[in-house]
């Protein structure tokens, strides 16, 4: 492989397979060692259908995109490795000319090209709901002041049950303005006063505080990537969305208490496509994990969005808050969910100084 073509295969931002005309892996890129759990070394000479499950007669694909020479398509299927649950994904099979009987295998996994395309949308629908909500939230207030001052001024000529009752009003319409100046609290957000930093500081101490607070009977388990490059952020709104994420993985765990996993990793195939063809790379990944219940298979799709939660109480304004952070940090939100696993991955672009060095 030329220096050009192993450039071109190391970024390909999708999962891709090199198979030999026996259906034999003969090379793997970055992606799919991640997407497979598995490295390169142990996938080469490998059987495919021994490493993939995939729900689709490809035997029959692989012959006719030999015999036509011509790529073909295969749309939403199931595709699983064992290591976890399958996953929906497009497939992309392609002849490589010059190499008769090797074809190119590209995976599409639909949770990356949802990630990618809805990034715009939920960010446009976010900002109409959030500014609807400010503008109630400032409109309620009012009459709310008035309700609370003659709760209190009522009560001052009242005993017993009669002056239980108006202590409820008080107490309920205080509840109703917290949550109201949470709104205008998650509408007035300043931006991010972004500073060159090494993630890991903000995250470990994010941790440590949980660790002292509401994640003290949970144990935390840390899986950092020495090698990572330095980031460009705001370590205090960061550090909002590693405790706000926490707290969720906690929360899910119940009083039983479980693990909450912090890793990070560099993926240097992922980036975030603008509508205009404009982008830049996300290389940089923090998860945090849990070993929860799991998420309702409806609220996976809008858990960002304002006002849903999973909680019976929830106020649906944290998960909102945390991808406004982020896609403020240029960066994107994720979740994957089953029982016994959820995972929140954060991507953020490198430090300018450390783009710089990458284009060297």
């Amino acid at each position: 492989m030329s220096t050009f073509g192993e450039r071109l295969w190391i970024s390909m931002p999708l999962p891709a397979l090199l198979l030999d005309p026996g259906d034999l892996i003969s090379e793997i890129n970055a992606e799919a060692e991640g997407f497979l759990n598995a490295s390169a070394r142990s996938l080469r000479g490998a059987p495919l259908f021994e490493r993939l499950a995939i729900d689709a007669p490809l035997e029959e694909a692989f012959a006719r995109a030999r015999k036509n020479r011509a790529p073909l398509f295969i749309n939403t299927v199931d595709v699983g490795t064992g290591s976890k649950p399958p996953e929906p994904c497009d497939l992309q099979i392609a002849p490589m000319i010059g190499m008769p009987g090797f074809l190119l295998l590209l995976m599409t996994p639909r949770q990356l090209a949802g990630r990618l395309s809805r990034a715009g949308v939920a960010r446009s629908s976010a900002r109409s709901a959030i500014g609807m909500a400010e503008m109630l939230a400032h409109e309620i207030k009012n009459p709310l002041a008035g309700i609370t001052g003659a709760a209190q001024l009522l009560a001052m000529g009242l005993d017993g049950g009669d002056r239980e009752l108006t202590d409820l009003i008080v107490a309920e319409s205080r509840r109703i303005v917290a949550l109201l100046d949470q709104v205008e609290q998650f509408g007035n957000l300043q931006l991010p006063k972004r500073q060159v930093m090494n993630i890991h500081d903000v995250l470990t101490r994010a941790l440590r505080t949980a660790a002292l607070g509401f994640a003290a009977h949970m144990k935390i388990v840390e899986e950092y990537d020495p090698s990572l490059p330095m980031t460009h952020v705001d370590g205090d709104q960061m550090q909002q969305v590693f405790l706000n994420l926490i707290r969720n993985a906690t929360e899910a765990a119940g009083k039983t208490g479980g693990t909450i996993r912090a890793r990070t990793f560099y993926d240097h195939g992922l980036r975030l496509r603008r509508a205009d063809g404009s982008g830049h790379p996300l290389p940089l990944q923090i998860e945090i994990s849990d070993d929860g219940p799991g998420l309702p298979p409806d609220l996976a799709e809008i858990i960002f969005d304002p006002f849903v939660s999973g909680r019976e109480n929830g106020t649906g304004l944290g998960l909102a808050l945390v991808s406004k952070i982020v896609a403020e940090h240029e960066g994107l939100i994720d979740v994957e969910s089953y029982p016994g696993h959820t995972a929140f991955r954060i991507s953020l672009p490198l430090a300018p100084a450390e783009i710089a060095k990458e284009k060297d």
